[in-house]
């Protein structure tokens, strides 16, 4: 089971760096990244079997795959922002948190104006 991985690999970097942040704090935060990427190894497998399922249904469904590809790619980006913040504030660097927050938060709305354009295009097209 995976999930018994995932808090086995998370229980076992907790220990360590409570144990060592009492003699070398500065080596805490690189068991938290180690621990962090063990994870995200972990969860490769399952992401790739989502995006292979959600392959297949949006061809069933006739969903134009450019947009299903932007998706995938912007929770990509939430994914990894998501990871930097922790990382950024786990090492007491909030004001680079915040502002890795800000720029993936352009980046995505960025990325998302072709799929707001043709929804935006639909509404008009269903309005008389």
């Amino acid at each position: 089971m995976d999930v018994v991985k995932i808090v086995g690999i998370a229980l076992v970097a907790l220990i360590i760096i409570i144990v060592i942040r009492q003699y070398k704090p500065e080596f805490a935060i690189y068991i938290s990244i180690i621990a962090g990427v063990m994870i995200l190894i972990l969860g490769m497998d399952k992401i790739s079997q989502i995006i292979s399922l959600l392959n297949s249904l949006a061809s069933k469904a006739s969903i134009n795959n450019e947009f299903l590809i932007l998706l995938i790619k912007i929770t990509g980006i939430a994914m990894l922002s998501e990871f930097a913040v922790s990382i950024c504030k786990d090492a007491g660097e909030s004001a680079i948190a915040s502002k890795v927050e800000i720029g993936t938060k352009i980046i995505i709305i960025s990325m998302s104006i072709p799929i707001i354009s043709s929804l935006l295009e639909v509404i008009l097209k269903v309005l008389p």
